[in-house]
């Protein structure tokens, strides 16, 4: 059967002197490893290949629009081969083809943002103990170069 070695003792034994030595060597060893985990979360991240990083919403809006342009592709196909087939190109009708999908999506994104913005507003029940002072703040930006306007 083998023998396990004695663990070393982790105290001092009876007798023998506390080396103040040994604690300042370890709390100063624990205090870098603090400092050199900090200062790396500071760093800023290394790019990775692919997508740069971006919100989820972001992600999720940019996937939409890539999958609705390869969607376009088959229409186009069938468009250019039925125009090549027939050898006459109408521009009229290679206008209106073109503008079809223009004309659908707008008043679907219209109508999508109008029940978007039918949500009713959460109601807000405050209570107050003691003298209070309460200021109500209106803030609306609109445009592209916003001027806020508190009132």
């Amino acid at each position: 059967m083998t023998t396990l070695p004695e663990p070393t003792p982790t105290a001092p034994a009876a007798g023998q002197a506390h080396n103040p030595l040994t604690d300042a060597v370890i709390r100063a060893a624990v205090e870098n490893a603090i400092h050199e985990s900090r200062r790396e979360s500071t760093a800023p991240p290394a790019p990775q290949p692919g997508r740069p990083p971006m919100s989820q919403k972001a992600v999720d809006t940019s996937t939409v629009l890539l999958s609705a342009s390869v969607a376009t592709i088959p229409p186009g196909a069938i468009t250019i081969g039925v125009t090549l087939a027939s050898g006459y190109a109408d521009p009229v009708v290679i206008g209106m083809i073109c503008a079809a999908p223009a004309a659908l999506a707008v008043p679907i994104l219209a109508i999508a943002k109008l029940v978007r913005g039918a949500k009713p507003e959460p109601a807000v029940h405050q209570h107050f103990h003691g003298p209070v002072t309460h200021h109500t703040t209106h803030t609306e930006n609109r445009g592209v170069w916003a001027k806020n306007i508190n009132r």
